[in-house]
């Protein structure tokens, strides 16, 4: 099963026509991730970023139909690879049975200092292993 994360379209997210303005999209996906690592991977942002972080180091978007304002958003995330220091990511978000938005995204994990960094053995097994049972549900 990919990991869910709900968001309900709000007023901050809205141009004046009601609608997403679509920078607001890029904003769900690294709530979507923030909440990925505070959940599946055990390591909240609170805790990552006293001496390291996850910077993304490309995206890639597709919009697929506008979202309105009290819109619920569902935004299915997967891990798609896990690298020495990369993560590569692929979100789905939809509205009802409505896709609005896909995406892919690679993040980097980054020591203190801001240099790539290994992922630790604990975190890494904990990453493999979402994408395995994503893997072994057929999806």
């Amino acid at each position: 099963m990919p990991f869910i994360y709900h968001q309900k379209v709000k007023f901050r997210h809205c141009d004046p026509a009601g609608i997403v303005f679509y920078p607001r999209y890029f904003e769900m996906m690294n709530d979507t991730v923030e909440d990925f690592f505070d959940t599946v991977a055990g390591l909240p942002f609170s805790e990552m970023h006293r001496d390291c972080g996850i910077p993304t180091a490309g995206i890639e978007a597709q919009f697929h139909a506008p979202s309105r304002l009290g819109d619920a958003l569902k935004i299915a995330l997967r891990v798609t690879k896990v690298g020495r220091s990369s993560l590569g990511l692929a979100y789905d978000a939809r509205c009802g049975a409505e896709q609005r938005f896909t995406a892919a995204s690679t993040v980097v994990f980054i020591d203190g200092a801001g240099r790539p960094a290994a992922w630790t053995d604990a975190l890494r097994a904990r990453l493999e292993e979402h994408m395995k049972e994503e893997t072994s549900d057929g999806a």
